[in-house]
This record gives C-alpha cells, sequence and structure tokens, in this order.
C-alpha cells in the first residue's frame, strides 16, 4: 500500500508492509514518543511491554515507512485474551455496560502512531485497516483516550463505536474510551 507524499518538503512515498517490531522497537517508540507525547520513562517501560506482546500467539505489526526505510507509523495488535493486562482493567467497564462479550473473538489494536509529519495523509487509516483485513476475529477493539481527537474521529469513521467511556488504567492520566467495530471495517468514513 502506497501513499504519496503531499507535502512539498515531504514527497517520498510511504509504504505499508510487514514490521519486523522486536528488531525495530526503538524507533517505532520514538514515533510514539513523538506522537503520543512520552518521555524516556515511560518508553523504557513501554519497550518491554512491545517485546513481551510481541512474543504472544497471533501478535503481527505493521509499519509505515519512508523509500529509505525510515519509519514514520505503525500498527500492532493480536486476538485479546480476557487474561491479558488491557483486559483485566477494561473489563468492568464493559460489563457495566453489558458489552464485556466483546473482549471475545476480539482482535485487539494494541497501539497506533504516525509521526505528526505524515499525519493526514490517510497512513493510520491505511494501518489499521491492513492489520484488521488480516484478522480472523469478526470484530476488533481498541482503547483511545477519551476526548475529541483526530484519533477518536478516525475510529469512529472506520465503524468503531464507543463501547464504554471514562475508563482509568492505572498510571494514566487521562480517562480512556473503549472502543468497537465489526470486520471488516468501512473503507470511507
Amino acid at each position: 500500500m502506497r501513499f504519496p507524499g503531499h507535502d512539498p518538503h515531504h514527497r517520498e512515498d510511504i509504504v505499508i508492509g510487514p514490521l519486523d517490531l522486536p528488531s525495530r522497537v526503538d524507533e517505532a517508540l520514538a514515533v510514539q514518543a513523538v506522537a503520543f507525547g512520552l518521555g524516556a520513562d515511560e518508553i523504557a517501560v513501554r519497550r518491554q511491554i512491545v517485546l513481551r506482546h510481541m512474543t504472544y500467539p497471533g501478535a503481527r505489526a505493521l509499519g509505515a515507512t519512508t523509500p529509505d526505510g525510515r519509519l514514520v507509523g505503525f500498527v500492532y495488535g493480536m486476538p485479546n485474551d480476557r487474561t491479558h493486562w488491557w483486559s483485566t482493567i477494561v473489563e468492568p467497564y464493559l460489563r457495566a455496560q453489558g458489552l464485556d462479550d466483546w473482549l471475545d473473538n476480539s482482535f485487539v489494536i494494541t497501539e497506533l502512531h504516525v509521526h505528526p509529519r505524515y499525519q493526514n495523509r490517510g497512513i493510520g487509516r491505511g494501518l489499521i485497516t491492513a492489520i484488521t483485513d488480516t484478522a480472523d476475529e469478526p470484530r476488533s477493539i481498541l482503547s483511545a483516550i477519551d476526548t475529541d481527537s483526530p484519533a477518536r474521529g478516525l475510529y469512529h469513521s472506520l465503524g468503531y463505536v464507543d463501547l464504554a467511556r471514562q475508563v482509568f488504567f492505572p498510571s494514566a492520566p487521562k480517562p480512556y474510551a473503549v472502543m468497537g467495530a465489526p470486520l471488516p471495517l468501512r473503507r470511507r468514513g
């Protein structure tokens, strides 16, 4: 999947394809740090989490790269498992809404980030649709900061709906929304 450059200063095509995330974890986390505003301590913790996640059955990643191989975006996810930390946190919130069945037979988008200089080109949409297109599960779930944001707008345009709002993760300063969508995702908003 190719995305032509639109900015005269960044004319290169962006290619989305498989990503060996464990070998490129530092590059991916550098993108996440800029896109999500993370500090060095948070990145060090997330590095260990990403490496652990990539050992789970069915975990996979895609990257968005420039012609010279520079990583400018990535997504990774896996079939959801109720025993994973994320599921144990969101389960009570979903159960309170009568929606905890979303934790079963779903593909979870664990992280999706695009470097700010490359946003608004359809790269995030391309990453998430490409990874969910290969899912065996009939639906997808994810969590996003619970605010009106371009990311939540993207998810809504793909067919994700809010399953639970004001979800609090330990040590996260802001509440999250848990969102879910049937697969395949809608292609247009």
